[in-house]
């Protein structure tokens, strides 16, 4: 006869003070048990060890607070309960009648390197006991799980607050980084590296090669504007600068441009500033954020943890001893859609590595397929701004062609989608219970309000009803 597997012990670790973080453990009903105090300097002893005695799952404000103190002593922890992840998924879902009140005192702040503002300091989120507040919040969180009948909730909060734990893992261990063969593929692709920050040997001939081409040698290339007069003023009619629209062009400035812009690129967002900001005895440590856009994906703050550049790939190199291994996750999202919804046509076009060319219909000739690619990279690529006809039609060949995967009606009108935008506030519901926040709209500000904005900074660059300063949201990619 097999034993009973032992029940999960559920230990609360809150940081209660100035050095000190306060443990209490429940029983099944969330009754208090026991409640100890712990000192910063016993607290990694004192979690390993109550870790190790049983299986405990550790309830905890936010990994990025408590569990990042516990790996600098090299502390594991298997599972937990991670109270600002969750409170995001159980304020949002639509899974329950009664989901999870809205508190701003549980909404997960992102990392920022930018000093307080004015109002953050005055901002007080100190004023109750934190361990009462978070039991308070633990048991709420619990009443809205145990309501979900089919154990979605259940599953998706556990998985969130691994991957908060995970998160934080990585940060710490890092990603080995070579910063020798980064600085050789810079050079070997930019140029030699400029004296005092300037723009590197071949990206300078480029620039030259595309203002001799254009008749302008003072012309500023990374200024779009004053480029798309350029351009038209020698008959590349574009309205973009993007290299899609480039690419139709058969001028001779193309080729000399669209490789200028892809090294500024490279320089901008992966060059020598990046390598000197982000990579410290030989590891990048970005910081990972779970559930940090609103489809659960990861997100990264700083860095681009999430889309480094295929070309820099190589200076990811494995410690002695150690080895990496490399996973293509490319159109990973479409692929589970395929398997999630049973679609056996969007299943078959995932078989290949590109599961949009699979897309297209195989009766074609290789020239109509080739014709094909701009609107498959239109339906999985933000559509130009020029092009908004044609992506409607591609949406709606796409409904045609994969009909299970995808609404057969407007998606504003089926909630059926995460989107962002002007139907941002609508909901949507992911399959695990994950929904959508609605996004509040912006309040209009009063006449006072305007006034006081026009007098500080002059009447030019739009209404303040129709402008906003907004802090960069961290990126998904």
């Amino acid at each position: 006869m097999t034993a009973a597997p032992p029940a999960e012990r559920r230990i609360a670790l809150i940081a209660s003070g100035a050095g000190s973080y306060t443990a209490v453990e429940l029983d099944e009903d969330d009754a208090e048990v026991r409640r100890d105090v712990v000192t910063s300097a016993e607290l990694a002893g004192w979690v390993a060890e109550a870790d190790t005695a049983t299986q405990t799952r550790w309830i905890i404000r936010s990994a990025r607070e408590t569990y990042a103190t516990l790996l600098a002593d090299g502390v594991i922890l298997n599972r937990t309960h991670d109270l600002l992840l969750c409170h995001a998924i159980l304020r949002d879902t639509d899974a329950v009648a009664r989901p999870l009140a809205p508190s701003q005192a549980w909404v997960r702040r992102e990392p920022t390197d930018a000093a307080p503002s004015l109002f953050d300091a005055l901002h007080d989120d100190s004023a109750g006991d934190p361990v009462d507040e978070a039991l308070e919040q633990y048991r709420e969180q619990r009443r809205v799980i145990a309501s979900g009948r089919d154990g979605r909730l259940t599953l998706l909060c556990a998985a969130e607050s691994a991957g908060g734990l995970i998160a934080e893992e990585m940060r710490v261990a890092g990603l080995p980084w070579d910063v020798a063969a980064h600085d050789a593929i810079l050079t070997e692709t930019l140029g030699a590296r400029a004296a005092g920050g300037g723009i590197p040997s071949r990206m300078a001939e480029l620039g030259a090669q595309v203002r001799s081409i254009l008749g302008d040698e003072t012309l500023h290339l990374d200024s779009q504007q004053k480029l798309l007069r350029a351009l038209h003023r020698v008959g590349v009619h574009v309205e973009s600068t993007s290299r899609w629209e480039l690419a139709e062009q058969s001028h001779a400035v193309v080729e000399p441009l669209l490789a200028y812009k892809k090294m500024s690129r490279l320089l901008s967002a992966n060059g020598w500033a990046w390598l000197a900001e982000w990579v410290h005895d030989g590891r990048f440590r970005p910081v990972y954020i779970p559930g940090g856009v609103v489809t659960g994906r990861w997100a990264s703050a700083g860095g681009g943890a999430l889309q480094l550049p295929r070309s820099l790939r190589p200076a990811v190199r494995a410690d002695p001893g150690w080895t990496l291994i490399v996973a293509d996750v490319a159109q990973l999202e479409p692929r589970m859609l395929a398997a999630m919804s049973s679609d056996r046509a969007m299943a078959r076009a995932a078989q290949g590595r590109n599961l949009y060319a699979g897309g297209v219909t195989p009766a074609r000739s290789a020239p109509a397929r080739r014709r094909s690619t701009p609107c498959s990279v239109r339906c999985t690529a933000r559509p130009p701004a020029t092009a908004a006809d044609s992506s409607r039609d591609c949406a709606r060949c796409t409904r045609g062609r994969w009909r299970t995967s995808t609404p057969q009606r407007a998606p504003a009108r089926t909630g059926g989608s995460c989107r962002r935008g002007s139907d941002a506030r609508r909901r949507g519901r992911l399959r695990s219970g994950r929904a959508c926040s609605p996004r509040p709209p912006r309040p209009t500000p009063t006449l006072r309000w305007s006034h006081s904005l026009v007098v500080a900074h002059g009447t030019g660059g739009g209404s303040p009803a129709t402008s906003s300063c907004r802090a960069p949201q961290p990126s998904g990619r």
